[in-house]
């Protein structure tokens, strides 16, 4: 499995196992969204890595979005308090990985926007982690 591969299981392990964020999106949680997904929900978006290493230390630093989506008729309330939670499950979070050394986990953003459907509201938390590879 790559690092890459393995960091992500571990941000949606951690993502359905907290009861906060499984209140909220009760783990509708996606790597690729299904046709007929219900709302709300959260899904993985783009990520890149920039090489970390240092003497005698090969890693990366990979920084993945995570966008939440709801359709909730009140305004943008509902995808602010999913992505909160994620915020709050993510940011500092001190997970194991298997193969590879998770060194920190950061949450560097929050933002919400208005899907251009007119209907839906979009959130993007920007999860920022340090990588040793084995």
């Amino acid at each position: 499995m790559s690092a890459s591969e393995e960091l992500q299981k571990l941000i949606y392990d951690r993502l359905v196992a907290d009861p906060n964020v499984h209140a909220e999106i009760a783990g509708r949680i996606y790597d690729r969204t299904p046709q007929n997904v219900v709302h709300p929900y959260a899904s993985f978006g783009p990520a890149d890595q920039v090489e970390d290493d240092d003497e005698c230390v090969t890693g990366f630093v990979e920084t993945l979005q995570i966008d939440v989506w709801s359709q909730y008729q009140g305004g943008k309330r509902e995808a602010k308090r999913i992505a909160d939670a994620i915020r709050k499950s993510l940011h500092e979070y001190a997970g194991e990985l298997t193969e590879n050394a998770l060194f920190e986990m950061r949450v560097l953003t929050v933002r919400h926007l208005d899907d251009p459907d007119g209907i839906t509201s979009h959130s993007i938390v920007t999860v920022e982690s340090r990588v040793e590879t084995a």
